[in-house]
């Protein structure tokens, strides 16, 4: 089962980014090669002592540009309740970070199309509504849960992600 945890630092490199786990145990650190987008464990001593380091609360996730690639982190969140005993979360604020160390390399008309995409993207990330939880599932009905196997229940959050289908099948 994965282990969830609560604090994160960013640790960014001119050719890497590295996530960090704060929480005690927390031994590996995923790192994203910002050249070949690969992204790998390895351990907290290969993060250079140079890297810019500041908190993050979260990955939202990676999204292609015209650029290239963006990691989206959560820099923000607010304790919104609990469900179920279960700490409830809404991320407050975002930053998108680009792989590349500079744009320089589009043509104008690709710099604005970057900037629109840039744009909307942060438009949809500044409306209210992203809410989650470590170590609940908010992406399932509680009466889906509930008829789901004993399988499915002791999945962690992450391997539950490919096991159920979005859209239920049609009759």
């Amino acid at each position: 089962m994965a282990t969830v945890y609560q604090r994160y630092n960013l640790h960014t490199t001119p050719e890497k980014f590295f996530i960090e786990a704060c929480d005690d145990g927390a031994e590996a650190v995923l790192a994203i090669d910002r050249v070949s987008n690969e992204m790998t464990l390895t351990a907290k001593m290969d993060v250079p002592p140079s890297a810019v380091t500041r908190p993050i609360c979260g990955i939202l996730g990676t999204i292609r540009l015209v650029a290239g690639m963006y990691l989206i982190v959560i820099t923000r969140k607010k304790n919104v309740g609990s469900l179920l005993g279960h700490a409830v979360w809404k991320a407050v604020d975002f930053d998108i970070i680009c792989y590349k160390k500079t744009v320089l390399h589009l043509s104008e008309i690709q710099s604005q199309e970057n900037k629109a995409l840039l744009s909307m993207i942060n438009n949809v990330l500044n409306t209210d509504g992203f809410y989650f939880c470590t170590d609940f599932d908010l992406t399932h009905t509680l009466q889906r849960l509930a008829n789901t196997s004993p399988d499915f229940q002791e999945m962690s959050l992450l391997e539950r992600v490919s096991f159920l289908p979005l859209c239920p099948s049609a009759p």
